[in-house]
């Protein structure tokens, strides 16, 4: 069970995150400024901090911060870097990618980067809680810019019910999806991935929130075996972001199109395209390098 802390140390108060079921024996704290808002929604515990500093010689904060029953799903310091990355990693992997679905992600950051992608036409987003959605617009505004878009349609609703309703539709399905605890357990499961691969075109590529090795390796290797079960390409690639447990997320990333290099991207943005579509942690080089992994990590998803 995921636990939520408000502690007083020094003076001060400060939030913990503590999973004995996710992360058992650790936790990440975080000085808070202020609680900018928190309440109960149909689904989940919500919280928003401000953990900022009164004092400016302290420039290593996490500005507003989002936390969903007791977990940290992105703060404003680093939140870029997971975006961008469950983004492009499988965009940049697609040849052509029209049509792209996103699973979850109501704090719009996903898909204020898929908008940026220069051959996406259409973005179709399902998110489950309209509040994630409403509160973010209001207090992560940085991230919530992304619905904005003429390319999104946002549907407040049921991903897996969405999906069966669209078969063959889309180029890439992103599943940005918090932690396999409750309600979203099912989103790791073999049936899940089958149900993907049934809305993709036929050389269709997906892309999902794949935890952390550090912390759960049996859950990795587990939900990369499902996966294979339904894509012939697959993959796992990595990202560093401060604020995740032990300051690095993977991603699960598969294709239909048995001719797919996941670590040699169909697109490839020069230095001047980077800095256009304001990238901040993407870059061709980060992509080919993100599924160079560890030894005792490749041998162990192998």
């Amino acid at each position: 069970m995921s636990l939520k802390r408000m502690v007083t140390m020094d003076s001060s108060e400060w939030f913990s995150e503590v999973s004995e079921q996710l992360w058992p024996g650790q936790c990440f704290s975080l000085k808070i400024k202020k609680v900018l808002h928190e309440e109960r929604s149909k689904y989940q515990d919500i919280k928003i901090l401000d953990t900022s500093s009164n004092d400016c010689s302290m420039s290593f904060t996490y500005g507003t911060v989002l936390v969903l029953d007791g977990i940290i799903q992105c703060t404003q310091r680093d939140e870029f870097a997971y975006q961008e990355m469950i983004a492009f990693l499988p965009l940049c992997s697609h040849p052509n990618p029209k049509k792209v679905l996103i699973v979850g992600g109501g704090d719009g950051g996903v898909a204020r980067e898929v908008v940026k992608h220069p051959l996406v036409e259409e973005v179709h987003q399902v998110e489950i809680d309209d509040r994630v959605v409403e509160l973010s617009k209001k207090y992560l505004p940085f991230m919530a810019c992304g619905f904005d878009s003429h390319k999104l349609q946002l549907t407040i609703g049921d991903g897996f019910e969405y999906m069966k309703q669209r078969e063959g539709e889309f180029d890439v399905i992103i599943t940005d999806s918090s932690d396999p605890v409750g309600p979203a357990k099912s989103l790791f499961n073999e049936s899940y991935f089958g149900l993907a691969k049934k809305a993709l075109k036929p050389n269709g590529i997906i892309c999902s929130q794949g935890g952390s090795l550090w912390v759960d390796e049996t859950l990795v290797k587990d939900t990369l075996s499902h996966i294979r079960k339904h894509f012939p390409v697959t993959g796992y690639g990595i990202a560093s972001v401060p604020s995740y447990p032990c300051g690095q997320i993977g991603f699960f990333i598969a294709s239909l199109n048995e001719n797919t290099k996941l670590n040699e991207p169909s697109k490839v943005f020069s230095s001047e395209e980077v800095d256009r579509l304001k990238l901040r942690y993407y870059t061709t080089e980060i992509h080919r390098t993100a599924f160079t992994l560890p030894r005792y990590a490749a041998k162990l998803l192998h």
